[in-house]
């Protein structure tokens, strides 16, 4: 795995000490879940999408909880008592559960499932108080 010196942004950037903290772990932390697969889509200038591939899962078994800056998504698949024998079985049945660490202001709009993808939707409102405002001169 690369390793990237993160110092020159600690050095120039001030204020998103969090930011390059969080880079930093993530950077570090080599167990990362790769089940399911996941795209992270731009959409607009404040809106972002996840895409999550959850193929056999239904609307039932998953769970979506935004809490404190924080995105979970849980999928919990119910016990198959069915006997089968495979000859290849390539279609994973697990149980999963991602996370993902929302920036400030953002928050979940709605989820929706589409052919065998769970779609996120997600926006970024900032507040008024912190959109730049022009200040006028007095004499």
């Amino acid at each position: 795995m690369r390793t990237f010196d993160l110092t020159p942004l600690y050095r120039s950037a001030i204020g998103f000490d969090r930011l390059a903290n969080m880079i930093d772990s993530a950077n570090r932390n080599e167990q990362q879940p790769s089940y399911p697969p996941y795209n992270i889509e731009l959409l607009g200038e404040n809106a972002y999408r996840i895409t999550m591939a959850i193929a056999g899962f239904s609307k039932s078994e998953l769970e979506i909880q935004s809490e404190e800056g924080n995105l979970t998504i849980k999928g919990a698949k119910e016990a198959d008592t069915t006997e089968r024998t495979y000859l290849y079985q390539g279609i994973a049945a697990r149980n999963f559960e991602r996370r993902f660490q929302l920036a400030d202001h953002v928050k979940v709009v709605k989820a929706t499932i589409e052919n065998g993808l769970l779609h996120v939707d997600l926006v970024r409102e900032i507040p008024e108080a912190m959109k730049p405002r022009q200040i006028e001169i007095t004499d």
